[in-house]
């Protein structure tokens, strides 16, 4: 388990794109599970960065961009402040929230081309690229949609197939994305990098790395000895980061986005640090996190290693690449073009923030299987799970200090059997929980804090403390140290609902800057007073599920 001595760590999520509002799909398999990760570790006392920024560039967004008739630089900054206040509200704090655009990054990525061009990993060739005769324009990537050829799917972009993840080398049946018909062919000079060069030594890679999921990596080596592609990093557009070459290169050629985003993960730390020298020694010095959906695999297991290998490791490789399935909503894949989805925003607005955490959080496997957001288990599990366990565990011992012992913590009186085995059980959830954590197993490490808040309800309710209220002294005792020691626990899964339990307990500091170890150390004494008690949690309605139903199913 991760603490203080193992050294820094450098978190950080697939970039979203600046081109829409941030929805329930986006924080299932990257930002929450990461954010729990980050808020785990500071708890850990461990040196951690959380590192993400908009991804500003790519065909989706010009093509939004010329519809709506506004400048490319202002339409990705609105969107990069908007989902930066939707990642907020649902707890999710980054410590560096870039942009692609940024000048930072414009200059890293150009120098790292440099790079890869003195070491012969870059060369010219004339492509026959897709142009639309009607719109007047090249079509790179997204601006061509069709069937993939690998599993046949109709509808697909020229650079990426959403059902089987694979990259097409040609893309069937082409249509320009803009106004849906053939396109011609016409020849651009392009630059291309050599991923094929690497296939040796990403296959040792990803051997040798024990670390990385192994149904991940089978599929990944099976595209090694498919045989890798070199990989055409320029795109005939005129939004994006100009090449660094004079001459051949056009006025409206840019680097492909794939090329340039995952670099922000490190000139987003460069800019965090302030220094490059700094930002590069404690990158290389640190263990490194990308959390990704199992959507980009292909650029984060070959592009991404592939370009640090080609510039000498100057920047070392990931470490872990935990990568997770999709979520689903209501057993529909969401789709913001079928006005499939719910945005973070309008989550909030109805339900408390730590409501989302919390559900996602406990069906939210490490594995690359989809989940499903269903708002009738939604409701289930909070009114179950969450109010009438632990939400109960907690109020009932706090009001019932309140109502007993002047709202004050009373000294034990003598331990019986059923009490030393709850102070075993504070004493080991810690580590427990700890080590699920770490090996980011969310799902699991939740479940064991509910089993941890159950048995002190069964503990409560063995104990009987109403029937002879002065001889309850010692049953209070430890529940209310098991209710200190399940904030802290929460805190990384419900951070504002764990603040307000801390904040009841009228406890010091804030609950996020305490240490994890103490999970398992008595350390609430008698004559504490507590703050003033109130329920933490609200159940909810079922006419409220329905109306959320029906609402999605009417748009």
């Amino acid at each position: 388990m991760l603490n203080s001595k193992s050294g820094p760590v450098i978190i950080t999520s697939a970039l979203p794109y600046a081109n829409g509002e941030i929805h329930l799909g986006h924080i299932s398999s990257t930002y929450l599970p990461a954010d729990i990760f980050r808020r785990f570790l500071r708890l850990n006392q461990v040196e951690v960065y959380y590192l993400c920024a908009s991804d500003d560039f790519g065909t989706p967004i010009l093509i939004e961009t010329e519809k709506k008739k506004i400048e490319p630089h202002e339409y990705v900054k609105y969107w990069h402040d908007k989902d930066l206040q939707d990642f907020n509200l649902v707890g999710i704090n980054f410590d560096s929230f870039s942009q692609t655009s940024s000048e930072t990054n414009r200059k890293f990525v150009q120098y790292v081309f440099d790079i890869l061009k003195k070491n012969d990993l870059i060369y010219e060739k004339v492509v026959v690229q897709y142009y639309c005769e009607k719109d007047l324009k090249f079509l790179p990537d997204r601006y061509v949609v069709g069937k993939c050829p690998y599993c046949d799917a109709m509808g697909q972009y020229s650079d990426l197939c959403e059902k089987c993840g694979r990259i097409p080398e040609k893309i069937l049946d082409p249509k320009c994305a803009i106004c849906g018909l053939p396109p011609v062919k016409k020849e651009s000079n392009h630059y291309f990098f050599k991923l094929s060069n690497f296939a040796d030594v990403l296959e040792s890679w990803l051997k040798e790395n024990k670390l990385l999921q192994q149904d991940v990596k089978k599929y990944v080596l099976n595209w090694i000895v498919e045989g890798l592609q070199d990989w055409d990093v320029t795109r005939d557009i005129p939004w994006g980061i100009n090449i660094p070459i004079e001459g051949k290169a056009q006025k409206d050629k840019v680097f492909y986005g794939w090329f340039d985003n995952h670099l922000c993960y490190i000139s987003s730390f460069i800019d965090l640090l302030g220094d490059i020298n700094k930002a590069r020694e404690k990158w290389n010095n640190s263990k490194i996190f990308h959390f990704i959906g199992k959507d980009i695999v292909y650029h984060h297991y070959l592009f991404l290693p592939a370009i640090r290998i080609g510039i000498k490791q100057e920047y070392k490789l990931p470490d872990f690449i935990p990568t997770r399935g999709h979520l689903m909503l209501q057993n529909n894949k969401i789709s913001k073009s079928r006005n499939w989805y719910i945005g973070l925003r309008e989550f909030v607005n109805i339900f408390h923030p730590d409501y989302l955490r919390f559900y996602i959080a406990s069906i939210c496997s490490f594995s690359q299987d989809d989940i499903n957001f269903d708002w009738y288990d939604f409701e289930k599990r909070i009114n179950n799970e969450l109010i009438a366990n632990i939400g109960n565990f907690v109020n009932r011992t706090l009001t019932f200090i309140k109502k007993n012992f002047r709202n004050e913590i009373p000294a034990p009186t003598g331990y019986d059997e059923l009490d030393k085995n709850a102070l075993i059980e504070i004493e080991r959830i810690g580590r427990k929980v700890g080590e699920l954590i770490s090996s980011n197993e969310v799902d699991k490490a939740l479940k064991s804090i509910l089993t941890f808040s159950s048995i002190f309800n069964q503990y409560f309710q063995r104990k009987e403390p109403w029937k002879n209220p002065e001889q309850s002294a010692t049953t209070l005792y430890v529940s209310i140290n098991a209710v200190r020691s399940l904030s802290i626990l929460l805190a990384p899964f419900i951070p504002f609902s764990a603040e307000q339990i801390w904040k009841q307990m009228s406890l010091e500091g804030n609950i996020h800057e305490q240490i994890w170890d103490s999970i398992g150390t008595i350390l609430l004494q008698p004559g504490h007073k507590l703050g003033q008690i109130e329920p933490i949690f609200k159940r909810i309605d079922n006419d409220k599920i329905k109306e959320q139903v029906d609402k999605l199913n009417n748009r």
